[in-house]
């Protein structure tokens, strides 16, 4: 079902075609308009809560700049089952998942139907609720990473900033590279129902992975020399792929570990501070290794052994050298 995994009916072609998100408003400073929606949605402390599904690496951008902007004591958070039901993500116990601490219910669905009796799409995470006018800023993950870039600095008096000016159109062109060649062709692969589709997008994520392996021999981080947008939103989807992406999503010509750079990379990125606490492979490996068509008997492996630390460099040895 379309609601479920996120996409519309397959192309003709038996292409994997992802739907548009529902929500696109934006909390601002002041409460003003954004760029997409409507306005009304003023950062304020406690206002609004986050839902996200650690299984899944658009709702993961989410968590890792909750976590980069300190906006923990802002935005209060909730964390569904891993395993989807038949109707969807639910708040059913898991360990490393929450109770629903807002509308107290036990499905998702009801905060879409909260914020909208009438809706007829997907019910997908993340989602950003607001409190106050009991409906749904934005489930649009690309959107949420930037207000949690800039919305909240004068609560949290942070200073970082992860989409800075001087870098904006490196990051849009890099970002739209790889959401369509690995991001989303990943899903491409995995979700093809034709082999034609499959072989199309198994060579997009190829020559995108071949594509990053040759520039990351020559820098640390994608457009700077600190971690900007464009590296948060790639590092999800590397963080997956010997887990999930390179066995159950057929894109099985090289692993992530078998690209030197790449792999040196990912574990920057994974030691960067408060990171780690966001990746959560319990959860991953139970999401996407549910009982499906992919996996018709519902076993989870056990591997692969993946170690992080490796050679064990961290982002303050890094910065030393």
């Amino acid at each position: 079902m379309g609601w479920s995994t996120g996409q519309k009916a397959p192309d003709k072609d038996g292409s994997f075609v992802r739907a548009d998100s529902a929500f696109r408003n934006w909390i601002t400073r002041d409460g003003a308009p954004g760029p997409t929606g409507k306005g009304g949605f003023q950062a304020e402390v406690g206002r609004y809560h986050l839902i996200v599904a650690l299984t899944c690496p658009w709702a993961h951008r989410t968590l890792i700049y909750l976590r980069l902007k300190g906006l923990e004591s802002i935005i209060s958070l909730g964390i569904v089952h891993p395993q989807r039901t038949s109707k969807g993500w639910s708040f059913h116990p898991f360990p490393g998942s929450t109770e629903d601490s807002v509308l107290n219910t036990e499905y998702l669905s009801d905060y879409y139907y909260q914020a909208d009796s009438d809706y007829q799409g997907r019910f997908t995470v993340p989602i950003l609720w607001d409190k106050a006018q009991r409906t749904i800023v934005s489930n649009e993950s690309a959107d949420i990473i930037r207000m949690f870039n800039s919305a909240f600095d004068e609560q949290t008096k942070s200073t970082e900033d992860y989409y800075p000016k001087q870098h904006r159109n490196e990051i849009d062109k890099i970002n739209g590279f790889i959401y369509q060649h690995l991001n989303n062709g990943v899903y491409r692969a995995g979700f093809a129902t034709s082999q034609c589709a499959y072989e199309e997008a198994y060579h997009d994520v190829f020559y995108a992975l071949e594509f990053l392996e040759s520039q990351l021999k020559r820098r640390r981080y994608l457009i700077s020399d600190e971690p900007t947008e464009a590296d948060w939103r790639l590092f999800p989807t590397l963080v997956r792929f010997d887990s999930v992406y390179y066995s159950l999503f057929k894109c099985n010509h090289r692993r992530l570990i078998d690209y030197p750079s790449l792999w040196e990379y990912t574990r920057r990125l994974y030691h960067h501070p408060h990171i780690q606490e966001t990746v959560n492979f319990t959860h991953i490996k139970h999401g996407y290794w549910r009982k499906s068509d992919r996996n018709l008997t519902g076993i989870v492996p056990l591997g692969p052994e993946l170690d992080f630390s490796l050679p064990g460099e961290t982002e303050s040895s890094i910065r030393s050298q």
